[in-house]
């Protein structure tokens, strides 16, 4: 990689809010790697938006590994990771929750996020310069709940958790980590939503979204600070949502 370049890598990166902010950092002047479980989906992303790609499971931390071998052998450092690749569950009541299903999110809503940022971690605290940046993706679920989205719910105060012990353990070795907390934007997940979404009195209500640009802008914000400036965390969100007094 040439001097002064500065290589970014974006998990969940082939569609919705990963896929916009590789697009983003890459006009901001970033080398951008994204990974995606869906090979095709990977090479649709290189081949369209001139992003390079690998394929990766986050749940496998083995498959973790090798993506960041894979980044060491051909860019030799790694400054920025935006750790995004998360899903969503359908709704169902805390009773009825299939263990399944908790594991599923749990392994890649949290143990996909920890498997990425200590391999992330390791190669920032090895690397000379030392140091670099994680940005988490959370979720205003980090801080309230929607009803019947317990295992999202979990996954995403635990997140904040993570973020917090990685800025913490970070210091020693000029790692930056941040998280943002995304409500409503605009992307093919949260399209049901002008529909209507539940409520916590059990009524449906549409709910507005915001434009995906937004979140991207602030993305690129947090990647831009030098390492000795980080945001730690930064809500984006639709003005008008049920987030502030929700329940």
């Amino acid at each position: 990689m040439m001097a002064g370049t500065r290589f970014a890598l974006v998990t969940g990166g082939t569609s919705g809010i990963g896929l916009a902010s590789a697009k983003g950092l890459k006009l901001a002047g970033w080398t951008v790697m994204i990974c995606g479980r869906r090979a095709e989906l990977v090479e649709q992303a290189r081949s369209e938006h001139g992003l390079d790609g690998a394929v990766c499971d986050v749940t496998d931390p083995g498959s973790v590994a090798a993506l960041f071998d894979e980044i060491r052998s051909s860019y030799g450092r790694i400054d920025l990771v935006f750790n995004n690749a998360g899903r969503f569950a359908p709704a169902t009541p805390f009773g009825d929750l299939a263990v399944e299903t908790w594991r599923e999110m749990v392994d890649t809503n949290l143990n996909g996020a920890f498997y990425v940022a200590r391999e992330a971690f390791r190669t920032m605290r090895a690397q000379a310069p030392q140091g670099g940046r994680i940005i988490n993706n959370g979720s205003i679920s980090a801080y309230v709940p929607r009803p019947q989205a317990a295992s999202y719910t979990t996954t995403k105060h635990a997140i904040t958790g993570l973020t917090k012990s990685i800025s913490l353990d970070g210091r020693a070795y000029n790692i930056a980590c941040g998280q943002i907390d995304i409500g409503n934007a605009a992307t093919d997940m949260t399209s049901s939503m002008n529909a209507g979404s539940l409520q916590a009195n059990g009524t449906m209500m549409p709910e507005p979204t915001f434009d995906l640009k937004h979140v991207v802008d602030a993305v690129t914000y947090m990647a831009s600070l030098p390492l000795a400036a980080n945001v730690q965390f930064m809500t984006v969100m639709a003005t008008t949502m049920p987030y502030i007094g929700r329940g």
